[in-house]
């Protein structure tokens, strides 16, 4: 048992004895940050001799407090072998390469790397705390990191927590190896939402890696922002709107601007509109403008306007040939759009319904007038018809016309009545002996006018007409072909010629002669015979004169007077003259013709017809004979039943029916009057019916 323990003990003081000095723990690279402490380890094994420090191979010294560097020292249990280096505060002056050394036993560490960081300040953004944008306009923000960060630091910009991305990121070298500043641009375009919104600017680095903040409010201005409403916004044509334009603005709106259609409502201002609506709203918007020190901004807003329709384009005539198709295009516009209908002038079949009506193969009874309708809108109102004529151009049509019988080497005229779309190049007349187009030729004439009427809507025609001068045989035995051509073809028509002959018509002028002379020699002789029998009767009466004043009826005769040879035309009866009035009793009387000379007071004229009840003349109604103005004349057939008596008789006493023969002797002979014209169932011979002259003067000598 003893010899191995001695054996033991002998191997164990054996091994102890034999090792060399070595490191335990060598220091490695650290990082500190600037002002923090720093420790470098350092710990020998078998080694019991001087350790030092060294900095980039400058010895620190080997006592403990290593004089001279104040903030330097080494630290721990030397029996035990740690000599751990420290540092504090640490400066920037303190970033080297350190060497632990065991002089002695010449003994060196691996260098350690002491890497001082510097923590960022915080960082400034130009334009801060409050930076003014507009919104809308790209805008630059920009946050600056002044020092000596160690580190470069990292510039970060974040909203409400969240990284802000689209930034970039600047650094200014002040000298080589060094910074002096570094900076980070936010690029970003605000809208009215950023306003007062905060923005924070981060300086990060492995310094300081929570980083370091500077926040920032955004002070927005941006331009007005409208919203524009009407009132009602749908309405009907006549009725009055109200716009209004609301706007919010920073800084605040300056003014307002109305338009329609894009021109300015003249007279309008402030954020209220009243208008009266039409048709015109409904495709010119009304739109509003507001301004501020920034910009403008505007909004627009059409009304529903409710109207009839109204026409927008009329149809447009046409001219196509026969066979071909044709088209007719109206607009009507309304609001609700109107229903749209065509149909024929003349007749009430709808043909096509909507803007457009097609007619394919078109003939000549297509031709015509059509009528584009638009009915009316819900309030009754608007509508109304356009219309357009289609003309179908075709072959002419040639008719012929009345034209009268001309006589036998007489004068004659013959007509046609040509209607041609195109026009007609030339309307021919023709007959056996040759043919004429225009102007004369012997016998015969041509002249053209324009026809007012149309036929089948081909428009105006031409009335053509042959004037022919001698008339012949062969005129009347032959016809005469009138036709007209156009570039689709050729029409005419055959005329011929009425003739009229001279005897029945002598014959008839002839009879009437016969008849009217009969009539006059049988009226000549019963006014003659009449006027004989009258004359013989007068010659048998006495002639009295009654003087005013007497009362038996007697009368003085005065000197005789003879009258001049004037004639009685038959009885005579009171006219309308202004020597002769009726007076009360209803007997004629006259004025005194003498002139007081005699004082004769007149002579009362009686017709052989009676009185009246109550004892007046009886007169019968006046004639209708005679043009107003003229004397009154009076037909006593009616009442008589019979034709009077060609006499006078002594109708009251002391009044003779005329006055004595040579009572007047120097009145101007009466101009005779001519029987008047009777109207249609006159009785023969009315009398009474020849007006009375009256007499132009008078003359009291004997």
């Amino acid at each position: 048992m003893l010899v191995p323990a001695l054996l033991v003990l002998l191997f164990c003081f054996r091994g102890r004895a034999g090792r060399s000095p070595h490191f335990l723990k060598q220091p490695e690279d650290l990082v500190v940050l600037l002002g923090e402490e720093a420790r470098l380890p350092c710990v020998l094994g078998a080694y019991r001799g001087l350790v030092q420090w060294t900095k980039d191979g400058l010895a620190l010294g080997g006592e403990r407090d290593l004089p001279g560097w104040s903030r330097y020292w080494i630290s721990g249990n030397a029996a035990s072998g740690q000599h751990d280096l420290h540092i504090r505060p640490v400066e920037l002056e303190d970033e080297a390469s350190y060497e632990c050394q065991a002089t002695q036993a010449g003994l060196r560490s691996r260098p350690a790397q002491l890497h001082v960081l510097v923590p960022p300040e915080a960082p400034q953004v130009l334009g801060g705390p409050s930076v003014s944008l507009v919104v809308g306009v790209p805008a630059n923000l920009t946050c600056q990191s002044h020092g000596d960060a160690r580190p470069i630091p990292e510039l970060l910009w974040f909203r409400d927590g969240v990284r802000l991305e689209g930034t970039t990121f600047h650094q200014n070298l002040l000298k080589e190896g060094t910074t002096g500043s570094v900076e980070s641009i936010l690029f970003l375009t605000p809208s009215s939402h950023d306003d007062g919104a905060t923005l924070v600017c981060r300086a990060r680095s492995q310094a300081l890696p929570t980083g370091r903040d500077t926040a920032i409010t955004l002070s927005l201005q941006y331009p007005p922002v409208v919203t524009l409403s009407a009132e009602p916004q749908t309405v009907q044509e006549g009725e009055k709107v109200t716009f209004l334009c609301q706007a919010t603005a920073q800084p605040p709106v300056t003014g307002y601007r109305w338009a329609k259609g894009g021109s300015p409502v003249l007279g309008a201002r402030g954020p209220r509109l009243e208008v009266v609506a039409d048709a015109s709203f409904l495709t010119e918007p009304v739109s509003c403008e507001v301004s501020n020190a920034v910009g403008s901004a505007n909004r627009s807003t059409a009304l529903d306007v409710l109207f009839g329709p109204i026409l927008k384009a009329k149809p447009e005539p046409m001219s196509v040939d026969v066979g071909e198709d044709a088209s007719f295009s109206c607009a009507w516009r309304g609001n609700p759009l109107p229903r749209v209908t065509w149909t024929r002038r003349g007749g009430a079949q709808v043909l096509s319904s909507g803007p457009t009506l097609r007619l394919q193969s078109v003939g000549p009874e297509d031709a015509g007038d059509y009528l584009c309708r638009a009915e009316p809108g819900l309030l009754g109102l608007g509508g109304g018809t356009a219309e357009a004529r289609l003309t179908v151009n075709a072959p002419p049509v040639v008719m012929a016309l009345h034209s009268a019988p001309a006589f036998l080497r007489g004068p004659a005229r013959l007509q046609c009545l040509v209607f041609s779309s195109p026009a007609p190049e030339a309307v021919v007349w023709s007959w056996d002996e040759g043919f004429l187009e225009a102007g004369s030729r012997g016998r015969f004439l041509v002249e053209t006018f324009p026809a007012p009427e149309s036929y089948r809507g081909q428009g105006p025609g031409l009335i053509s007409v042959l004037h022919i001068s001698g008339t012949q045989e062969s005129d009347f035995s032959s016809g005469f072909n009138c036709s007209a051509r156009n570039r689709l073809g050729e029409g005419g028509t055959r005329i011929r010629l009425g003739r009229r002959d001279l005897l029945p018509t002598v014959q008839l002028v002839a009879g009437v002669a016969a008849t009217a002379t009969t009539i006059l020699i049988v009226i000549t002789g019963v006014a003659l015979c009449c006027w004989r029998h009258s004359k013989a009767s007068f010659s048998k009466q006495k002639n009295l004169v009654q003087i005013p004043g007497s009362s038996d009826g007697s009368s003085s005769r005065g000197p005789e007077e003879e009258t001049g040879s004037g004639e009685v035309q038959g009885p005579i009866v009171h006219t309308d003259h202004s020597d002769l009035v009726l007076d009360e009793e209803g007997a004629l009387d006259t004025k005194d013709p003498t002139n007081g000379y005699y004082k004769v007071r007149g002579v009362s004229v009686s017709l052989s017809l009676g009185e009246a009840p109550g004892g007046g003349l009886f007169l019968p109604p006046s004639s209708p004979l005679g043009l107003p103005g003229t004397p009154t004349f009076y037909d006593f057939n009616p009442h008589l039943d019979m034709v009077p008596p060609c006499r006078l008789y002594r109708a009251r006493a002391g009044y003779l029916t005329t006055p004595h023969p040579r009572a007047f002797t120097n009145y101007i002979q009466p101009t005779p009057f001519g029987p008047p014209e009777l109207a249609s169932g006159t009785p023969p011979f009315p009398y009474a019916a020849f007006p009375m002259p009256s007499h132009p003067r008078l003359q009291t000598h004997v």
